[in-house]
């Protein structure tokens, strides 16, 4: 059983900072956790090697000091680590993002199960797991909350608003998880000195055979024109009396805005 997991590091949720001429986030200097979403997607992957053997590897695309999330994974239990890095991926939306994790995964080779987070929480747009499987042309589930290997099949239960639904795929696949699925296991000392120990092995666009009008900027067909604030909304107003004359009084005020 060969299974990828695909994390990201991102900021500090307490410590996020954008930079207003670029629009991007800056992430020098800026204390940074493993989405907490993929810190789910390791536990997953760890569990299944642990029940059915074979190897995890854990892979991110970011800049050098994103290496210390990998090391985490490492210290968590993961077998390898891949660092996707280089200037070429700069300011890639997840189009971009996804293609390059893809290019990155045929690069490794031979897979049974991909793992993500149901999404990154500094984006929470939730599109790089399925655009990965897009690129691989392999089946996805997403929302796994309780995951089952069944031969060359896997059975997955999807955590939906109002029901979970149970679904079935072939191997190889995609599957992005929900932090219900579990809780992540606290790194062990030998794992750390373990990871303490590894050395990173760092892949560049050439190395994954990215094609360069599919990454960074030229890859990316979303653009961020503005980020601001919202202005904070006005104190409301608290109706009084009967329930008949708080209606009429709200019926006379929507009418005074042409509300209705």
């Amino acid at each position: 059983m060969d299974i990828i997991v695909c994390i990201k590091q991102v900021p500090d949720t307490t410590e996020v900072k954008i930079n207003p001429e670029t629009n991007t986030l800056i992430r020098e200097g800026v204390p940074s956790i493993i989405n907490p979403f993929d810190e789910n997607a390791i536990e997953e992957a760890l569990r299944l090697r642990e029940k059915h053997g074979g190897k995890v590897t854990v892979i991110t695309m970011g800049p050098p000091q994103a290496k210390e999330a990998l090391k985490q994974a490492i210290a968590m239990g993961a077998d390898d680590v891949a660092l996707v890095s280089d200037k070429a991926f700069a300011g890639s939306d997840t189009w971009a993002t996804s293609y390059t994790l893809a290019q990155t995964i045929k690069k490794i080779g031979r897979f049974d199960i991909i793992f993500c987070g149901k999404q990154a929480i500094d984006g929470d747009t939730a599109q790089v797991g399925p655009g990965i499987a897009e690129w691989l042309n392999i089946p996805q589930i997403t929302f796994a909350v309780k995951v089952e290997l069944q031969g060359d099949k896997i059975k997955v239960e999807r955590l939906l608003e109002e029901a979970n639904e149970v679904v079935e795929v072939p191997l190889p696949c995609m599957l992005t998880v929900v932090k219900q699925i579990n809780e992540p296991r606290v790194s062990s000392l030998k794992g750390m000195m373990k990871a303490k120990k590894t050395e990173i092995k760092t892949f560049s666009a050439a190395d994954v055979d990215a094609d360069p009008l599919k990454t960074g900027h030229n890859g990316s067909p979303t653009r961020v024109v503005k980020i601001f604030t919202p202005p904070p909304k006005g104190g409301g107003e608290m109706l009084c009396g009967s329930t008949e004359e708080m209606v009429s009084s709200l019926i006379s005020r929507l009418k005074e805005r042409k509300t209705i």
